[in-house]
C-alpha cells in the first residue's frame, strides 16, 4: 500500500496541463477512454500493456510533391499560400519532385494541404 500512497501523493503534485497529458498518454497506452473508471482501466490495461506494446500513432506528417502537373502556376500559387514562400522559392519547390512543402504538421493540416494542391493539379504524397 505504501507504493499506492506514494503514487497518489505524486499525482497530486501535477499541474492541470500535466494531468491532461497523463490522461492522454494513459488513453493511448491502454486504449481506454478517460470516461471509464480509472480502477477498471488500470486493472484491464496493465496486463495488456505488458503483453504487447501498442504501435505509436503518427502525429506529425510531411507533405511531399511528386509532380507539379500541367497547371504549374496554380500549384506555385497554392504552395505560396500554404508556406508563405517567395515566388522563386515556391517555383523551385514545385519543380523539384520529392520536395517537402510542409514538415511535421498535423494530419488535418497535411490532408488540407494535399487537397488544395491536388485541386491545383499536383501529385502529392503525405508521409
Amino acid at each position: 500500500m505504501a507504493n499506492i500512497d506514494k503514487l497518489v501523493e505524486e499525482l497530486g503534485k501535477l499541474s492541470v496541463l500535466e494531468a491532461a497529458e497523463l490522461v492522454k498518454k494513459l488513453e493511448e497506452t491502454w486504449g481506454v477512454s478517460a470516461a471509464a473508471p480509472i480502477a477498471m482501466a488500470a486493472a484491464a490495461g496493465a496486463p495488456a500493456a505488458a503483453a504487447a506494446e501498442p504501435e505509436e500513432e503518427q502525429i506529425e506528417f510531411d507533405v511531399v510533391i511528386k509532380d507539379a502537373g500541367p497547371k504549374k502556376i496554380e500549384v506555385i500559387k497554392t504552395i505560396r499560400q500554404l508556406t508563405n514562400l517567395g515566388l522563386k522559392e515556391a517555383k523551385d519547390v514545385a519543380e523539384t519532385a520529392g520536395s517537402k512543402i510542409l514538415e511535421a504538421v498535423s494530419k488535418e493540416a497535411a490532408q488540407d494541404a494535399k487537397t488544395k494542391l491536388e485541386a491545383a493539379g499536383a501529385v502529392i504524397e503525405v508521409v
